[in-house]
């Protein structure tokens, strides 16, 4: 059997992928550009991708048995034409709850407690020159008492509700499908949780009813100094209209994702003046060590499946 990885740069410089040559013959690419799939896909059976497309072009063209995608959602691979082929498509769900949910609050909190605001302080040497002990110049604020909102009630959802509870946060969330009935949170409309919610943190995909689910009107009904995270996808948020209204009234914003990856040149949120108010990571919220080395765990244990299933 041979398996070709075509972006391994994108589970990490650190990631250990020894496990997939006890399959037989294991060829991985770093990247793979658009015009390179179909000729390092020569006499591949399994394919591991990420984010390279595989779509009919490349099915056509290629002998591909196992489609393994190295995350959960499977939007680059064309499944139906793939099932009318034969092939078999196997993706991973539930390997990074915990690193996004820590990284939620790892966001949350640094906002709260002003971190980029003390740490250049100290970094700066400010502190030296004080004539007291402490600097309470930017407020910090606690959790505990907060209304805390929640869109999307999945596992990463829940996850993130039950630490928020723990800090002793009052929690709300607001089903996207409309399907979601959860006893032990109270559910509320989009529009009640924008007027009432301190935190508004987003964990749901993207699709039809989600894309742009908050847009600038939506942006002016949150309450003054809250903070909406998005931990979801890029493209729920519309971030042209908060960049705008970051400057325009006291709200926090903190994201992992945006609408186009990596980020653009010039983004609207690179220009914003309050940037005390707002973190941006590199959708790095589902990449712990710990995710990364059970989503490679559980890659194998597909290609393992595969072949018994074939046996």
């Amino acid at each position: 059997m041979k398996i070709v990885c075509l972006d391994a740069q994108t589970l990490g410089k650190d990631a250990d992928l020894s496990v997939f040559c006890n399959f037989g013959e294991f060829v991985s690419f770093d990247k793979t550009a658009k015009n390179e799939r179909i000729q390092r896909l020569n006499g591949a059976d399994v394919v591991l991708t990420n984010k390279v497309v595989i779509d009919k072009d490349v099915i056509d063209a290629t002998n591909l048995k196992l489609i393994c995608v190295t995350a959960t959602g499977t939007n680059n691979v064309d499944l139906q034409y793939a099932k009318t082929k034969g092939i078999v498509v196997k993706n991973v769900a539930g390997y990074s709850t915990n690193s996004v949910a820590q990284q939620t609050f790892a966001t949350l909190l640094a906002l709260l407690n002003n971190i980029k605001f003390y740490d250049n302080y100290v970094q700066t040497g400010e502190w030296i020159k004080s004539n007291i002990f402490t600097n309470l110049d930017a407020p910090i604020f606690e959790l505990a008492g907060k209304n805390f909102g929640v869109i999307g009630l999945g596992e990463i959802g829940q996850n993130v509700a039950k630490i928020a509870t723990a800090f002793g946060a009052n929690v709300f969330y607001y089903s996207t499908s409309g399907a979601n009935n959860n006893s032990n949170f109270k559910r509320l409309e989009l529009d009640e949780m924008l007027k009432t919610c301190d935190v508004i943190s987003i964990h749901a995909p993207l699709n039809e009813k989600t894309r742009n689910l908050i847009g600038e009107n939506e942006l002016k009904k949150i309450k003054n100094g809250a903070i909406l995270l998005n931990f979801g996808r890029g493209g729920i948020v519309d971030e042209i209209a908060v960049a705008k209204i970051i400057d325009e009234k006291n709200l926090h914003f903190g994201t992992d994702v945006l609408e186009i990856e990596p980020m653009m040149a010039n983004h609207p949120l690179l220009n914003v003046k309050n940037k005390q108010n707002l973190i941006i990571t590199p959708h790095l919220a589902w990449g712990s060590v710990e995710a990364r080395a059970t989503l490679i765990a559980k890659v194998a244990s597909n290609i393992e499946n595969f072949i018994k299933e074939q046996e």
